[in-house]
């Protein structure tokens, strides 16, 4: 009998769950909108749900897994949203006064075909539209960022948080750069 996703270590998490990086896929675009259309209409009041993170990047290698930003209004409380959530099929992975972040799409026998990560936050947190904007518009850019991810692939493939931490500069860098040439652009 195989353990539930919740009683698993991290480590354990991260065995079944490597890091999987492959080429744009058109497909991951019609994931994301599809997801949109079910968000819609199952949440309560939203500023603005965007399609984030590599695979709303045609020209990279990505996680084929859609990582979804929604915002929600300042005013609105976070938690009013979880359960609405949840019954969409999440799972809520952590929660702080500032966002929850929620996967949908992992089972107990590894990722299920369609994955995703769903970001709530209020409106206005969020520095992945200027990144992901950035790196669409500045192709050098683009594949700086690509080739440091191919680069940290296989030597993280079992270390999602420490992945995350070696891009962090990279990323840091160009979304300032970003939020200087966009200005207000959300």
């Amino acid at each position: 009998m195989s353990k539930k996703l919740t009683e698993m270590s991290l480590e354990e998490l991260w065995q079944l769950f490597p890091i999987i990086l492959t080429e744009h896929q058109e497909c991951w675009k019609e994931w994301y909108l599809e997801e949109e259309t079910l968000l819609k209409k199952n949440l309560l009041q939203v500023e603005r749900i965007s399609h984030i993170g590599s695979t709303a990047i045609p020209t990279i290698w990505a996680k084929p897994i859609i990582d979804i930003l929604v915002e929600i209004p300042r005013e609105s409380n976070l938690y009013d949203y979880k359960d609405l959530i949840i019954n969409n099929g999440y799972i809520c992975m952590s929660q702080s006064e500032n966002g929850l972040s929620f996967n949908k799409g992992y089972t107990e026998n590894g990722y299920a075909e369609r994955v995703f990560h769903l970001h709530l936050r209020y409106v206005g947190d969020n520095n992945e539209l200027y990144f992901r904007d950035y790196l669409i518009e500045q192709p050098d850019v683009a594949k700086e960022y690509d080739e440091l991810k191919l680069r940290l692939w296989k030597k993280y493939e079992h270390n999602r948080d420490a992945y995350t931490n070696a891009k962090t500069e990279l990323v840091k860098e160009y979304t300032e750069k970003a939020r200087i040439l966009y200005g207000n652009r959300y």
